[in-house]
């Protein structure tokens, strides 16, 4: 059977709340612009919790669906990305609770201004691809309340406001936790964290179309949009 031609992938000039609307309204061929646009954060977020590609691109794929299961229930109160990162997050943490290996993320009382860092030095903005691996190896064994924080922040560059309020924190818990994970960073690479960390974990090309295919497949076979 004939798959169909993939939608504009990003089709900018419709906002996230007006694509949920139609897809609830009876439109699930819809769902795919939110799967373009939003993609690589859910895969970034799924890697920051999980630690592991195949574990990411498992979880990443589940949190989709289980957006599309309760599209009705979007409100709006929030934007529509921090509430798809919330469901991968709160899918990712009771993984990692059954398997008893993630630490939960907590507020920290400490002051932030004793953890404000310095701009990026010009070495940190010529960090290259090629030490793209040694910085991914250095994220990965940050402690994961740390990984996730410093994912949002430095990786998928939320203000402090959307990590705080994605996350459920205070924004002096995201500027302690993002400091400490920046130190523990540059202790790993022996220079500081720079603008090529945004060019980690990659979820492009052929890797986001198999997940929109996979995704898309699942919710054809649903049995028709979220009920609102």
């Amino acid at each position: 059977m004939k798959e169909p031609a993939p939608l504009q992938p990003f089709a900018p000039e419709m906002p996230d709340e007006d694509v949920v609307r139609r897809v609830v309204a009876g439109e699930p061929e819809l769902f795919e612009i939110l799967l373009r646009r939003h993609n690589q954060r859910v895969y970034r977020v799924a890697r920051a919790v999980m630690g592991d590609d195949a574990q990411a691109e498992d979880l990443a794929q589940e949190a989709w669906v289980r957006a599309y299961q309760h599209l009705g229930e979007f409100e709006g109160r929030a934007r529509f990305s921090t509430w798809l990162v919330r469901i991968v997050l709160h899918e990712g943490w009771t993984r990692s609770r059954k398997s008893k290996r993630f630490e939960p993320i907590g507020d920290d009382s400490e002051s932030s201004e004793e953890y404000m860092t310095a701009a990026p030095d010009p070495e940190s903005r010529a960090l290259g691809s090629e030490m793209r691996g040694y910085l991914e190896s250095a994220v990965d064994s940050l402690p994961d309340s740390y990984r996730v924080v410093l994912m949002l922040r430095d990786v998928e560059e939320l203000s402090t406001a959307e990590a705080a309020e994605t996350l459920g924190l205070s924004e002096n818990a995201i500027k302690v936790r993002l400091h400490r994970a920046r130190a523990m960073v540059r202790q790993d690479l022996a220079a500081r964290v720079g603008e090529g960390v945004r060019e980690t974990f990659p979820f492009l090309g052929v890797r986001c179309d198999e997940m929109v295919r996979k995704v898309m497949l699942r919710v054809r076979g649903s049995g028709g949009p979220p009920a609102a």
